[in-house]
């Protein structure tokens, strides 16, 4: 089948521009050609539709080829520009080559044009494959260097927000019902638990959420959010599901792959407010090298696809280089806060993915998730269990966190609920208090990202002298590693309230007793 081939052909004598078509046609193109004379012509051209090439005479009565070159370079396309003339000294065709010409052949050697066509073709895509990958580079940079700040400032953010909450919950429970405070008191929870959720998408962004990944298929999740999702679009948008019946399995997270499905459709419903049709397709996707390329941390191999596209307005190529930035955002104030596609960035990325946008204004857009396929049954659900009981004890609980009022703060609720409190800043004060207490330590508590020490390690050690302790990781925030040594363990998530801190404990030190063999991260 021939190539297609967009060429402008800067000629004034139609024999000469149809000996060049014939030529074009006899190495394997079907060129559809535009052929101009003048100035105001080549502009013309230039505005109406991409080109591939051109193809330029260099002497016209009222054009020439060094005026076509700088009206070219001007518009900023980067197809060749090849001169085909009768008559050209050697001293013009350098100068020619100089301005920005890829070649120059001499028309009574036509069998040079379409090997020099193959050949600047080729390397016009390589340039446009560099500046992409150049782009794509600096983009990533960007995100990394913007993921760094968000991490760091949502990891403490948490730190505080546990403090807030904790010393809030504590003077609650210790006012009387009617007492007016108790109001004020509950209106800082409120604020303090809208923070939470912004640090949570701030740490979804950032890559250092804690995940809990399971083996899934993501037309059930997609096929279990429908009813929501019609819910949410209203009437006036149509949604279509298009799943594949032979999709393979994913690992990820099933609350957070909920996040991103319910993310890109209240996009989609925004950027089309008089209606539309808002597609939720998957299917099963095999990328290779070339196709990697166009995906930031894509590797070659098998791949299960989820996409979300609309019929909405669209976006042009400067929002699109920023939407998935915290806190950008094109929607009027109090509309959003700028983190929903970028908590679909860091979600998709932390789950080993790679994310891509086709967009164009009035043309609706088009997200594509691309997850690692893997060779697994799908995992069945786990029943979700509260504890349900009394929330005091009297047994020994050994508190290790790094961060002093967090401690303080998380000390004070277990007292207050009738526990015996051991308390160490960092691991190595841990193993000492562990090793200086003769009596049973019936319960570790311990932050996970510590320094010198995290808690994963910590646990390991000490349930290799005391066995029958159990273990609760508290966090908010996770190193570049997914923390799947978490998956099967008791954990809780910053900032927590003092309430759910005490039936947490009380859930640990109810179950069986087991060794725990989490490995360091």
């Amino acid at each position: 089948m021939d190539t297609p081939l967009r060429v402008i052909l800067i000629e004034d004598s139609e024999d000469d521009a149809a000996l060049i078509v014939l030529e074009l046609q006899r190495g394997g193109y079907a060129p559809t050609c535009e052929r101009v004379e003048t100035t105001a012509e080549m502009k013309a051209a230039l505005a109406r539709q991409p080109w591939d090439l051109v193809i330029a005479d260099h002497s016209l009565p009222r054009f020439s080829a060094p005026e076509a070159l700088r009206l070219f370079q001007e518009s900023g396309l980067d197809v060749p520009f090849i001169i085909v003339s009768g008559a050209i000294g050697e001293d013009v065709a350098v100068e020619a080559m100089r301005a920005g010409a890829r070649d120059y052949i001499m028309k009574g050697n036509l069998a040079r044009l379409v090997p020099a066509i193959r050949r600047e073709l080729h390397e016009a895509e390589m340039r446009r494959e560099r500046r992409h990958l150049e782009k794509r580079l600096h983009q990533s940079q960007k995100m990394q260097a913007i993921g760094q700040l968000a991490g760091g400032v949502a990891h403490d953010f948490n730190n505080l927000l546990t403090i807030v909450t904790g010393r809030v919950e504590v003077l609650l429970d210790r006012l009387p019902l009617d007492d007016p405070r108790s109001r004020e008191a509950t209106a800082i929870l409120e604020a303090a638990d809208k923070g939470a959720a912004l640090t949570r998408q701030l740490l979804a962004f950032s890559r250092k959420q804690i995940l809990q990944p399971k083996v899934l298929s993501l037309n059930a999740v997609a096929a279990g959010m429908e009813p929501m999702l019609r819910r949410l679009i209203g009437e006036h948008i149509v949604l279509c599901a298009v799943l594949a019946p032979d999709l393979g399995a994913v690992k990820a997270d099933p609350a957070q792959i909920e996040q991103v499905i319910l993310n890109l459709t209240v996009n989609a419903r925004d950027a089309m407010p008089d209606g539309g049709q808002l597609v939720i397709e998957t299917a099963n996707a095999d990328l290779d090298e070339a196709a990697c390329r166009w995906y930031d941390g894509a590797r070659p191999g098998p791949y299960v696809m989820l996409e979300v596209r609309d019929t909405g307005v669209g976006m042009d190529a400067e929002v699109q280089s920023h939407i998935f930035e915290p806190f950008f955002s094109t929607k009027a104030p109090g509309r959003g806060s700028g983190l929903g596609l970028a908590t679909v960035y860091g979600v998709v990325k932390q789950s080993g993915g790679a994310i891509n946008v086709a967009t164009a204004l009035g043309q609706g857009t088009s997200f594509k998730i691309y997850l690692p396929r893997v060779e697994e049954p799908v995992e069945a659900p786990r029943p979700q269990t509260t504890f349900v009981g009394p929330v005091h004890g009297s047994e020994t609980v050994l508190l290790v966190e790094d961060e002093d009022e967090v401690r303080s703060v998380t000390r004070e609720i277990l007292q207050m609920h009738r526990y015996t409190v051991l308390e160490a800043r960092h691991g190595r004060e841990a193993l000492a208090i562990s090793e200086s207490h003769q009596d049973v330590i019936h319960l570790l508590i311990t932050d996970v990202v510590m320094p010198e020490m995290g808690g994963l390690a910590l646990a390991k050690r000490l349930t290799q002298q005391r066995p029958e302790m159990k273990v609760l990781y508290i966090s908010g925030y996770s190193e570049e590693s997914p923390l799947g040594a978490l998956l099967d363990a008791a954990f809780l998530e910053k900032p927590f309230p003092p309430g759910a801190l005490a039936r947490k404990v009380r859930e640990v030190l109810a179950t069986r007793s087991r060794r725990t063999t989490t490995s360091t991260s």
